[in-house]
């Protein structure tokens, strides 16, 4: 028998007793999971799982049995076969040898096993065989992982946006423990927020909430939005310096995570890398928001997309595919639910109307459910929807833990509560969507006129950025999301735009007067216009989903291309829509030196009551408390507590008796004056006044004058 009969006769050994397509058989074995498969026809593909699981379809048990039954023929063929072909080999390499000549094949063999006893017959045909897989050692392995961590596209997404912070908000970083962006005054606020968390959180913190400012009001933190969140960085450092140094690295990092979390939105979303870098950097640095460089817990934004992109991912959901029941991970549900919860502690300025879009989304969800519940075998997961209920949980217990000091607030300090005579004051014309603020490059002194035209521009000036308004625009009609997914966006747009204008906008009795009346604590958001942040997201999506269009058809075009050289030229093009909203994002936000802490605060003990005192006076006095925390009557904040304007209205005359008394009950131990300060103020001449009678000592302390009660 020759070799090739021989081949053909282990063939048909090895199929004969395959089971034809169709045929189950009489040896089906039960599934590993427990279960039986049930063969389905033409070779059984698609017999259904009944060893349980997510209701998913696979290869029968039926068609597994009959393979491992064909391979049991197939080896008992191959061993005959190898019998025979010994006996044959050896006869026709005689032959070979005595003619001079052998076939191809035998020549291999023989080649190959004058190779397994030391020979080397240059075999070209074994270059075909298939390498050994490299054993790697325990270094190549960890630098292979670290190599492929480094390269990988969130890696790089994150350190662009950490690169694109820093050139965007120079020169933050310049001089870090001396200035400060925008101006000196909330930013000094702020910067004690973060000193004073961190704090208190390492000292005591059952104390947390009775901040060491308005002394000696209770609740003094919950006065303003806190940016408790950044705490563990407060717990870095001392001192006012260290203050500053801090605030400002979390200013840049604030402008990162905005970028990169509304990066992985749109990457979640569907949208192309540059679509996705598109909707970072335009959500991150449009214009309006450089009007808000001194508000740190309205820049803070990152959080948002952020949570909005994990709890997608983990949901299986995107804009562009839909509903992957297969992509769903319940540890990326949890994570954003944690990160939402974080982003709500930074403040209920932003965090307020997201944890309300976020009930709003459970809501609609459940409904969903419940309605295709019938119709999808298990939509959801059991461990999907643990992870939604313990994530809700936590989200639901941080809003409520974080609510009821604010609400102790509003109980005792009524003139804390906003009206809609302030919503009124503050809410911006139509106008304002078209006017950049001062500290914008490229529009600042174009829109002057504009900006004077508008009663309160800082809080008016709402300009997203006029080549997002075009993408926007183009997205409507060229992009990758689906039409009816741009008719969402753009009522999305429209909706928000509405609310940012507060009661200018019919006004406002079907759009923000209802949130204002009903809807608990958003009574507390004076600021209408800050609802523009979810107008740029929305416009910074339908950006991203006409950048991965135009993309898209620049791939194809440069591939058409005979020959293909135009095609690197074509694709640097994609990169024009990135650069435009970029620039169109530089500033020339003013960076002043914050005043030096004077050396008695590092001394003197409290209470104590600093002189002269206003809002704005106040601010950096906080930041220079960050030594020692003393406690003291000064403090500033969103609303001034009645306490404080009464101690200010009584100090007025000091030093005399009705105000030392007044201070002494108070109990206020020492009085600060500095000097530097009294011209302009109601306090300007009280250095003359004499002290004796008062039983009040007076000591000179560097440019301070110390009044001991």
């Amino acid at each position: 028998m020759t070799t090739e009969q021989s081949d053909a006769a282990g063939g048909r050994a090895g199929s004969a007793s395959r089971p034809a397509p169709g045929d189950t058989p009489p040896d089906a074995t039960p599934d590993i999971g427990g279960g039986t498969d049930t063969a389905a026809p033409a070779g059984g593909a698609g017999g259904i799982d009944t060893a349980g699981g997510d209701g998913g379809t696979g290869t029968g048990g039926a068609d597994r049995a009959g393979v491992d039954e064909a391979g049991t023929n197939g080896r008992a063929g191959t061993d005959g076969k190898a019998v025979t072909d010994t006996k044959t080999e050896a006869r026709d390499e005689a032959e070979a040898t005595r003619s001079g000549t052998g076939d191809t094949a035998k020549a291999g063999d023989v080649a190959t096993r004058g190779e397994k006893d030391g020979e080397d017959a240059g075999d070209p045909w074994t270059a075909f065989g298939p390498a050994p897989d490299p054993v790697l050692t325990r270094p190549r392995r960890a630098v292979r992982a670290v190599g492929r961590f480094v390269v990988h596209e969130w890696t790089l997404a994150a350190v662009a946006s950490l690169a694109l912070a820093v050139l965007m908000t120079w020169p933050t970083l310049r001089y870090p423990r001396y200035t400060l962006p925008q101006d000196y005054w909330d930013p000094s606020l702020q910067s004690w927020q973060l000193a004073w968390s961190g704090h208190i959180l390492l000292t005591d913190p059952g104390q947390l909430w009775s901040s060491n400012t308005f002394f000696p009001e209770p609740w003094s933190f919950a006065f303003s939005d806190t940016l408790l969140g950044y705490a563990p960085a407060g717990m870095i450092g001392a001192g006012p310096e260290d203050a500053l140094l801090r605030y400002n690295i979390m200013f840049v990092l604030a402008h990162a995570l905005a970028t990169f979390g509304a990066y992985a939105l749109a990457r979640q979303l569907g949208a192309g890398r540059i679509g996705g870098a598109v909707a970072g950097a335009s959500y991150a640095y449009a214009p309006w928001l450089l009007a808000q460089a001194g508000h740190l817990h309205i820049l803070s934004n990152g959080g948002i997309p952020l949570a909005l992109a994990m709890l997608a991912r983990g949901h299986g959901w995107s804009l562009r595919h839909g509903y992957r029941p297969r992509r769903r991970h319940a540890g990326w549900a949890f994570a954003g639910w944690l990160v939402a919860a974080w982003q709500l502690s930074l403040g209920f300025g932003i965090g307020l109307p997201f944890a309300y879009l976020l009930a709003g989304v459970v809501l609609v969800s459940a409904v969903v459910w419940f309605v295709r519940r019938r119709r999808v075998k298990r939509p959801f997961g059991r461990r999907l929807f643990l992870a939604d209920l313990l994530g809700g949980l936590v989200f639901a217990a941080v809003g409520a833990a974080l609510a009821v000091p604010y609400f102790k607030v509003a109980e005792l300090h009524p003139n804390a509560a906003r009206t809609l005579g302030d919503i009124q004051l503050y809410s911006p014309p139509a106008s304002g969507f078209f006017t950049a603020p001062a500290e914008s490059r490229i529009w600042g002194e174009l829109h002057e006129g504009a900006r004077a035209a508008l009663p309160w521009h800082p809080e008016m000036t709402l300009l997203p950025g006029f080549v997002l308004y075009a993408l926007a625009a183009g997205g409507l009609f060229f992009s990758v999301w689906r039409v009816r997914h741009r008719l969402f966006l753009l009522a999305g747009v429209l909706v928000t735009m509405a609310l940012a204008m507060g009661t200018r906008f019919l006004d406002g009795r079907f759009t923000y007067v209802p949130l204002f009346e009903h809807l608990p604590g958003w009574n507390g958001l004076r600021t209408p216009g800050r609802m523009m942040l979810w107008t740029t997201l929305l416009l910074g999506l339908l950006a991203a989903g006409a950048v991965t269009a135009f993309c898209a058809r620049v791939r194809e075009v440069a591939a058409e291309r005979v020959p293909p050289w135009p095609g690197p030229w074509l694709r640097l093009a994609t990169l024009v829509p990135l650069l435009l909203v970029v620039v169109e994002g530089l500033n020339v936000t003013p960076h002043p030196v914050v005043p030096r802490q004077p050396a008695v605060m590092r001394t003197v003990d409290g209470p104590m009551l600093v002189l002269p005192s206003s809002q704005n006076l106040d601010q950096p006095v906080m930041l220079w408390s960050t030594d020692r925390f003393q406690r003291m009557v000064n403090g500033g904040s969103g609303f001034t507590p009645d306490s404080q304007a009464q101690a200010r209205e009584a100090t007025v005359s000091f030093p005399d008796f009705a105000s030392v008394d007044y201070l002494r009950r108070r109990g206020v131990k020492n009085v600060v004056v500095l000097r530097d300060r009294l011209a302009g103020t109601p306090w300007e001449g009280m250095l003359d006044r004499p002290v004796d009678g008062l039983g009040v000592t007076r000591e000179d302390v560097g440019d301070a004058v110390v009044y001991r009660l």
